[in-house]
């Protein structure tokens, strides 16, 4: 695998990004283009349906993104237990999600640095990416 950095972490999922969503959205533009041309209960139905497609399609989505967020939280205390500083490890829960999802790619070697920073100038998810040196890769995540 390439190696993983500030530009080219974002991961894209082929299927949802590529094809569902686009599929729906598209389904979406031609049923309210045909509804508005002929409007009856039929035409109506499938507007107000494919949009309900998107916001199951965009809640399962959002679903899934929260459990690997408490899993990345979990993983990340362990790791920081195991990392930090003592007075560190004890502001564990001042972090925000945005900022523990953030920190998993910061190496052991600058934990430390960029979790004082982050704690102490409220910095958000994308200042931390972009201040870490060495990346520490995550494929995993979907």
């Amino acid at each position: 695998m390439a190696e993983q950095n500030f530009q080219n972490h974002t991961k894209w999922d082929p299927t949802f990004h590529f094809f569902l969503a686009p599929v729906i959205l598209g389904t979406f533009a031609f049923s309210a283009k045909h509804a508005f041309a002929y409007p009856n209960g039929i035409t109506l139905w499938l507007v107000l349906l494919s949009v309900a497609m998107f916001v199951w399609l965009i809640k399962t989505r959002t679903y899934a993104l929260g459990v690997q967020n408490r899993l990345i939280r979990l993983e990340e205390r362990l790791r920081m237990e195991r990392v930090l500083p003592p007075e560190l490890v004890g502001r564990f829960d001042e972090l925000t999600v945005g900022q523990i999802v953030a920190l998993r790619f910061a190496s052991d070697g600058e934990l430390t640095d960029l979790t004082r920073r982050a704690l102490d100038e409220r910095l958000s998810q994308k200042q931390i990416k972009a201040a870490i040196t060495k990346w520490r890769p995550d494929h995993v995540r979907i």
